[in-house]
């Protein structure tokens, strides 16, 4: 008699045990979404840096394919002008 009570209530402790790992310990359900969080922001910041990097390779490429870019940054960046050449600002 006493044989039937031990198996079944190992085998709660059992359960008990598996559950409380799945909730609580090492790979967890709780550490698995906070390593997705951590995975989902990494995956946005790449995307954004890879925006970032293919923009700064075009500019790289650009200015290395010619003097017109250089010239044309000139002008936007440190304002500069051609001799004989009237440079106008109209502010608004």
């Amino acid at each position: 008699m006493r044989s039937r009570v031990v198996v079944p209530v190992v085998l709660a402790l059992l359960l008990l045990l598996l559950q409380w790992q799945l909730w609580n310990g090492r790979g967890s359900v709780r550490d698995v979404a906070q390593l997705e969080d951590k995975l989902a922001t990494q995956k946005a910041a790449n995307a954004k840096a890879a925006v970032t990097n293919d923009r700064l390779a075009s500019e790289v490429r650009d200015l290395r394919e010619g003097l017109e870019m250089v010239e044309e940054r000139a002008r936007q960046e440190l304002g500069m002008v051609k001799p004989n050449e009237v440079f106008v600002q109209i502010t608004r």
